[in-house]
């Protein structure tokens, strides 16, 4: 590990607004068993009181990378609390950094895998998601897609009734996978655009108004930039979408710019 690395991973400890909390604190394992389980972070339900002192809305941001898009959120919505999740501590440092040198109260960063979600936020604590640029996992596991069944059953728990999931990517195949999802759960959906710069204005503002920096690299390159918008309110479980997601029509669409864009080292 670089002499960098290891220099923004002692500075991530004198954070105030990152929370890095450790595995033990979150999973302990079954009497009798070798399975582990999650438990309930200290945090839960607690964000408003502990980390911000007030009771605006909270909005969360999953895979949030160097946290650009949640500073800007914040920045432009100073009555409401932005909380960015990721799990790699060398990319929340510059979003921690930021927050903590321009004295930003409504800005905060938690540290841990997405799977672990639920163990952080209490009954209705949450008014938005943001999934911004996410993996579309074309080649991984359905369930492993933030906006899967699997996922929307983890916001369900914490998500506010009547609450919002904005999923903004440049994958075609992740918007067309999720637009199905919506459809066979019949959540209702609140905006759908397969390009906002060129009908910006059926799109609230703030999705061309605030951008990552990939997403810039992605527009220099012409691709277009997908949004929608939903609820997910929905009683019992959640359907896998099925036959009504052409799987292999979507991924040829996509093409050979997935290599780029969605490459670890660079998420925006």
């Amino acid at each position: 590990m670089g002499h960098g690395k290891l220099k923004k991973f002692a500075e991530n400890e004198t954070f105030r607004c990152l929370l890095q909390p450790d595995a033990s604190a979150i999973l302990d394992k079954e009497p009798g068993s070798r399975e582990l389980r999650l438990r309930d972070h200290a945090i839960k339900g607690n964000w408003g009181k502990e980390m911000f002192a007030n009771d605006n809305p909270i909005v969360v941001e999953l895979g949030c990378g160097k946290g650009d898009y949640t500073i800007a959120l914040a920045l432009r919505n100073p009555g409401v609390n932005y909380i960015g999740v990721d799990i790699k501590g060398a990319r929340l440092w510059k979003g921690a950094k930021y927050a903590t040198e321009n004295a930003l109260p409504n800005v905060a960063f938690l540290r841990t895998r997405i799977e672990f979600i639920d163990a952080f936020f209490g009954s209705g604590e949450v008014s938005e998601i943001w999934l911004t640029f996410s993996d579309p996992q074309l080649r991984g596991s359905e369930n492993a897609r933030l906006s899967s069944p699997l996922f929307l059953e983890r916001y369900r728990r914490f998500l506010k009734p009547g609450g919002t999931v904005h999923l903004k990517t440049d994958s075609r195949y992740l918007f067309e996978y999720t637009r199905a999802v919506a459809e066979v759960n019949k959540l209702e959906v609140y905006t759908c655009e397969t390009d906002v710069y060129a009908h910006a204005e059926r799109v609230p503002e703030v999705v061309t108004q605030v951008q990552t920096f990939y997403e810039k690299m992605f527009l220099d390159m012409g691709l277009p930039i997908t949004y929608l918008a939903f609820g997910i309110g929905h009683e019992g479980p959640y359907a896998f979408p099925g036959e009504a997601f052409d799987h292999e029509k979507w991924l040829e669409a996509e093409g050979p710019r997935r290599s780029f864009s969605h490459q670890p080292s660079k998420r925006g």
